[in-house]
């Protein structure tokens, strides 16, 4: 059954309807491995939309079991906006609203919604 989702290593995105998620299986406690793996999902495998102009929701939800790593969430949101600039928009300027958030969950992962705000339409097609 196609779920929508293309896969890379640990990485996973899927679009529909002017919504990009994006999941990263697994934790770190170092913000900066996010940038080269989710930067290599985009540019191997990634076959969706293009960057689009606009404004931007974000919204970055670190999942752990156990204990929360230690990490600030400022360093993970600079480092997941890096990462995805140039594949959802063009700049992280663009993006108007950004909730970062970290919760106890069934699995360790990070997840990103990202959500263009300045109308409905979805990204123009690659």
């Amino acid at each position: 059954m196609d779920d929508g989702w293309t896969h890379h290593a640990k990485v996973r995105a899927r679009e529909s309807e002017g919504v990009m998620e994006v999941m990263v299986d697994g934790l770190s406690t170092q913000a900066k491995v996010y940038k080269p793996l989710i930067h290599e999902f985009f540019r191997k495998a990634w076959r969706g939309s293009r960057p689009a102009w606009g404004e931007f929701s974000v919204e970055i939800v670190m999942e752990y079991v156990g204990d929360p790593p230690w990490m600030d969430l400022d360093n993970l949101a600079k480092a997941i906006l890096d990462a995805i600039k140039g594949y959802a928009f063009h700049d992280d300027a663009q993006v108007a609203r950004l909730l970062v958030e970290r919760r106890a969950g069934e699995r360790e992962r990070i997840a990103v919604t990202i959500r263009k705000l300045s109308d409905l339409s979805p990204w123009p097609r690659g």
